[in-house]
């Protein structure tokens, strides 16, 4: 809630350039009013012997002020008050065209566009700049566990990246083949032995999953792609998990290829955390959710692995002693490294065969170690292994070790039959097990838990007390849970609280991004060797961060504390008290969490891969022509941000990497001030070098330009006001920014700064909650609905499914619905100003008496039905340019922006020729002769319309039927009233009478002969004008439309030639094609 900065009330741009335009309206009215006022009271004051009758009791001035007031009555109509109402209406015939599109419609999640905002529509028109989030914005945000770290050591899980390329791989091709598969998310019992599928059918499952994702129930199904479930195991990995298994006990220094006692601790803590520090809900189609169930019966009682750890002579606890006593003392790292044996005394130094792992024929025994810890559940597993070694003594097991050593080859088949009976119990017990369902509040936490079930440390319940975790080789235990300190923004980090079940001590896990953590982690003070190896541990995990960073992997470090009795008793007092405080709950809160999560002990890293989005290069490229510069801000690595920056286009190969990475804010100011000289003098020698050829450019044909790539930390300072202009001047003059480690509150601050002190129009497009305060802050916010909820959905403009739709709705929708609504609200001007000209002029020949020439209901009805519906019409249809043209060129984008308030003035001078003409025409036609004030206005109505409604036309880039249509039925409209109104109103319009006026003047040749000329000359300069202009300086939309029409004529030989060779048993291709003339062969 502190990163949300609430809801802002939008206004469009054209709805500001709108009420400025209204208030020149206003302005313009008061003028004529005044005009017509200050003329009535001269026209009065200097009247002598009037032949008419002439109210000369009322003083000039008074009357001048009744003429005002009647003045603003009747020119009224100048105020386009009916010209909100009609942009409402236009409006939502353009969401209804924009909301069924198919092309921003995602057949695999039934989702179209949803258009929350009706007020903004055209805005789309005029964006400057795009802030977008990352994961789950460009990528899919669909988590695959992909590798990690742990005790220092690097696991590649080549497998696993193998399942993904022929995951891709299948995927394109069936993308390719547009083929449906029919079968939904598989209902099967998510277990260890489903990674013996192939890669195939996996792929194949996977994308099933994907096509009717939309078919599941969702809240069960949250996160289930199987391609997410099915995490192929390394083998070195599970080599070394499998001494948990063997009777062979490591020895303690990993020599010979064996892991180590605290090796085996930091692999089974960093799984155990995997599936615990998290709140993900765990729910069966038998059990309800957030229930524990019953914990099943272990392969030993509490009491017997007690003892265990009393009777082993080289307990687990040795190999910690060169850390600190109070990780020593009852560590819970002990229970994990030798609990799983199955000698009961600690006598032996024997360690397997040194080619173990290195000789082909001992391949297949550690082969088969590795399927049997697959393809098993872990209580199975551990009833067999308790059948097998649960009754050996410490003789026996030296007798297995010797006959490992002497007869190997015997061993091996031992195994291979116990695996065989093994996979089978399994296989018949696994029908009758409860299919667990995990529900996540990100991908993350979600791939995370099918990681450790991968490795058979499975997290079975959760409730508010207690969680329920399977473990290799021990099976389910119930790990009571103390307190969870949920993630937020500014920690950056998600910590668990639980009480051992076995020790009885207090364990903090934590996870989270590696900025953090790694400054938490510890270096014990004890022992020379302790020292070293952490500092080992901290480098090496450092290295695989980076390299994970580097391929594009989202990065998070894993560690935990052990906590005595009193630090805890201490720190729980002081979490209570933040816990009931009610002034400043949130700083104690941070505060209490600060105190626990420190000093902590690295267990290692994990690299989750998020797949880019289809078509987000493209999408990028095209906004990028269109001049729009495209800012990620994201809370991931540099590395990682840099990378997806490359993957999608937005980073050229050409480019300049600028990094901002500072320790303080003076270093900060002195750098940013550095890097506005590199930039100047970088844009100065593009300037002096000649642009020939392709120099400066790329191979995508974008220039050359600075990238700014800036941390959070950095970005805290640059926001600051004493170098937020440095930040702002630099950042204006690269072609794009990535903003990295950014917190929400961040992101809006951002969007903001560019928002206020540039004066741009602002796009925020985001998937999570962590999204929404930079979704509000902008001008046009725009929610994903992917992976993370509703929330940015909620609180945006406009919602999608893809990124990709961006570069339809922006270029194609954006640019019709700007220069649609635009062209209306001029051509809305025109005809108000046009029509009221009409009445300001007569008043020069009635003594600006306040007198009209036309009837009251003609006036009335002008406006708002003879003239109202045309323009409705052509804003809701006009397709100034072809959608697959502007798709192609979106450098027109650019071409529809702000033309409003530069084409008011000329608007409204082309309104005062025409209404000249229009009134002097008739004028001059009918001078001398004695008709009447009604038979004067005729012709001037009549041809204020066909004047009007022809602008129309030219104005107008599509003409369909329907336009036509609505034209002659507008007119048809006029000139049926007006005869109706002759015919019948007797008394309708006193002291006038209309009766027979109309009829008589359309009887007559010169009623049409003025109206034509007073038409024509009207329109004359308008068309002279477009001719000349477009001919001397083409427009591109004008160019575009000239290479459609080339190309359709091309289009049209090809096929006539492709007729003419194919006229033996084949019909001519001239369905599609008008203008194709049917071939004459038969």
């Amino acid at each position: 809630m502190m990163n949300n900065s609430g809801p802002r009330y939008k206004r469009s741009q054209l709805e500001k350039h709108l009420n400025t335009v209204v208030l020149w309206c206003v302005l313009l009215l008061i003028i004529m009013c005044l005009t017509t006022a200050i003329g009535h009271g001269l026209w009065l004051k200097n009247i002598k012997d009037s032949v008419f009758k002439v109210d000369k009791e009322t003083s000039p001035a008074l009357a001048a002020f009744y003429v005002f007031w009647t003045m603003i009555i009747v020119l009224q109509v100048l105020i386009p008050i009916s010209l909100y109402v009609s942009i409402e209406v236009v409006k939502l015939g353009q969401i209804y065209f924009i909301h069924n599109d198919l092309a921003l419609y995602n057949k695999q999640l039934d989702s179209r566009i949803q258009c929350r905002a009706l007020n903004i529509t055209e805005d789309l028109g005029q964006i400057q700049y795009l802030f977008s989030d990352k994961t789950g914005t460009l990528t899919e945000n669909k988590m695959v566990f992909r590798r990690c770290s742990i005790f220092g050591v690097e696991y590649p899980h080549e497998e696993n990246a193998r399942r993904l390329e022929v995951y891709e791989a299948e995927r394109s091709e069936a993308a390719a083949r547009s083929v449906t598969l029919r079968s939904g998310c598989s209902g099967r019992s998510v277990s260890c032995r489903h990674s013996s599928v192939s890669l195939h059918t996996l792929a194949a499952e996977s994308e099933e999953e994907e096509q009717l994702s939309n078919r599941t129930q969702p809240r069960t199904r949250a996160f289930c792609s199987r391609v997410a479930k099915e995490v192929l195991p390394d083998p070195e990995l599970v080599r070394k998990l499998n001494w948990f298994r063997s009777p062979v006990l490591p020895l303690r220094d990993g020599s010979s290829g064996t892991p180590s006692n605290l090796e085996l601790t930091y692999i089974t803590d960093f799984f155990l955390a995997l599936a615990i520090c998290n709140s993900v809900v765990v729910s069966s189609p038998s059990q309800p959710r957030h229930v524990v169930p019953e914990a099943r019966t272990p392969l030993k009682s509490l009491d017997e692995i007690k003892l265990i750890f009393q009777r082993l002579s080289f307990s687990p606890f040795s190999a910690l002693s060169i850390l600190s006593p109070l990780q020593t003392k009852g560590s819970p790292h002990s229970f994990t490294s030798r609990m799983f044996s199955g000698g009961k005394t600690g006598s032996f130094t024997l360690s397997p065969p040194t080619n173990c792992t290195t000789d082909g024929s001992e391949t297949g025994l550690e082969s088969n170690l590795e399927i049997s810890y697959l393809r098993c559940e872990h209580d199975s597993s551990s009833r067999v292994k308790g059948r097998d070694t649960g009754q050996m003594d410490g003789r026996g097991t030296e007798d297995d070790i010797k006959d490992i050593k002497t007869n190997p080859e015997g061993t091996r088949q031992d195994v291979e039959q116990d695996v065989e009976d093994l996979i089978r119990e399994e296989d018949c017990k696994s029908d009758t097990d409860d299919e667990l369902l995990y529900e996540a509040e990100s991908p993350d936490e979600a791939a995370l838990v099918y990681a450790a079930q991968a490795y058979c440390c499975t997290l079975r319940g959760r409730s508010a007390e207690s969680l329920l975790v399977d473990l290799p080789g021990i099976g389910s235990l119930a790990v009571p849970l103390l307190h969870i300190l949920s993630f937020d923004s500014n920690r950056k980090k998600m910590s668990v609280v639980v009480r051992h079940p076995l020790t009885g001590q207090v364990v903090v896990y934590t996870k989270g991004a590696d900025s953090v953590i790694m400054d938490l982690t510890e270096t014990p003070k004890v022992a020379e060797e302790a020292q070293e190896i952490c500092s080992h541990i901290r480098e090496q995990t450092q290295h695989h961060l980076d390299s994970y960073a580097r391929e594009g992997l989202r990065t998070l470090c894993i560690a935990k504390k052990v906590l005595g009795e009193e630090e805890y008793k201490v720190w729980l007092k002081g979490q209570l008290l933040a816990e009931s405080s009610i002034e400043n709950r949130e700083e104690l809160l941070a505060e209490s969490a600060h105190r626990l999560e420190t000093n902590l002990t690295l267990l290692g890293s994990t690299g989750i891969v998020d797949r880019l989005q289809k078509e987000v290069p493209e999408t990028i490229e095209a906004l990028q022509r269109a001049g729009i510069k495209v800012w990620i801000l994201t809370g991931d690595k540099q590395e990682t941000a840099i990378n997806i920056a490359n993957a999608c286009k937005l980073l050229c190969p050409e480019d300049q990497l600028l990094t901002i990475n500072c320790g303080s804010k003076d270093a900060c100011a002195a750098l940013l001030k550095e890097l506005q000289l590199k930039v100047q003098h970088g844009e100065d020698r593009l300037t002096e070098v000649p642009a020939a050829g392709n120099h400066g450019k790329s191979s995508s044909g974008s220039v050359a330009g600075f990238i700014l790539v800036i941390d959070g930390r950095t970005l805290d300072w640059a926001l600051q006001d004493e170098l937020k202009k440095d930040f702002l001047q630099l950042s204006c003059r690269c072609k794009a920014v990535i903003c990295c480690r950014s917190t929400p509150l961040q992101k809006s601050q951002v969007v903001r700064l560019i928002r206020d002190q540039l004066g741009v129009m602002t796009l925020a497009v985001g998937d999570g909650a962590n999204d929404v305060s930079m979704i509000q802050v902008a001008d046009v916010g725009i929610g994903i609905s992917g992976q993370e909820g509703m929330q940015a959905v909620m609180s945006s403009d406009f919602a999608i499914s893809r990124f990709k739709h961006l570069r339809k709705l922006l270029l194609v929708h954006g640019h019709w619905c700007y220069s649609r609504l635009a062209n209306m609200i001029l051509y809305f001007i025109y005809k108000n100003v046009m029509f009221v000209n009409l009445l300001f002029w007569y008043q020069f020949f009635c003594g600006f008496s306040g007198s009209v020439m036309t009837n009251a209901w003609v006036l009335i009805l002008f406006n708002l039905l003879f003239t109202s519906v045309p323009p409705l019409v052509c804003a809701v249809l006009d397709r100034h340019t072809a959608a697959h043209t502007l798709m192609e060129l979106p450098e027109l984008y650019n071409t529809a922006k702000a033309s409003v308030p530069y084409m008011f003035w000329i608007t409204v001078l082309d309104a005062f020729y025409q209404s000249l003409v229009c009134f002097f025409v008739p004028y001059f036609a009918f001078a001398g002769s004695s008709v009447s004030e009604l038979s004067f206005g005729s012709p001037i109505n009549a041809s204020a319309l066909f004047i009007i409604l022809l602008h129309q036309v030219i104005e107008s880039p599509t003409l369909t039927w329907i336009h036509a249509l609505v034209l002659l039925l507008s007119a048809a409209s006029y000139f049926g009233f007006v005869l109706l109104f002759s015919l019948f109103c007797v008394t309708c319009s006193p002291p006038t009478n209309p009766v027979g006026v109309e009829t008589l003047h359309m009887s007559q040749p010169l009623f049409y002969i003025v109206c034509a000329l007073t038409t024509v000359t009207a329109l004359i300069p308008r068309l002279l004008f477009r001719a000349l202009f477009n001919t001397l300086h083409p427009s591109a939309v004008l160019k575009s439309a000239q290479t459609d029409n080339v190309d359709s004529e091309k289009y049209r030989h090809k096929m006539q030639r492709w007729n003419l060779s194919k006229t033996i048993n084949r019909l001519p291709v001239c369905a599609d094609n008008p203008g194709l003339e049917p071939s004459t062969d038969s």
